[in-house]
């Protein structure tokens, strides 16, 4: 089964590219089959990895930013392929 783990986050006014660039330097405990980078108005940033795995498996995710860079928590989703 393929695991898609979506992190979406939203910079403070103007550090969207500082939180883009955090993003892509995080490296997780192992390498995903996919990763993605996107960034959209308002200074979010999403990263989606892909893995091979069951869709409760225990994952790498990344952390969380620094306070003074987000706005708000993290929003973080899974989802199952479906073929």
């Amino acid at each position: 089964m393929t695991v898609a783990l979506m992190w979406e986050a939203r910079a403070t006014a103007g550090r969207g590219a500082e939180l883009l660039a955090w993003a892509r330097e995080q490296r997780l405990a192992r390498e995903p089959l996919r990763r993605e980078t996107f960034r959209a108005p308002q200074d979010r940033v999403l990263v989606i990895t892909w893995w091979d795995a069951a869709y409760d498996a225990e994952l790498p995710e990344l952390p969380e930013p620094d306070g003074e860079l987000v706005t708000r928590a993290v929003h973080r989703w899974r989802f199952e392929q479906l073929i």
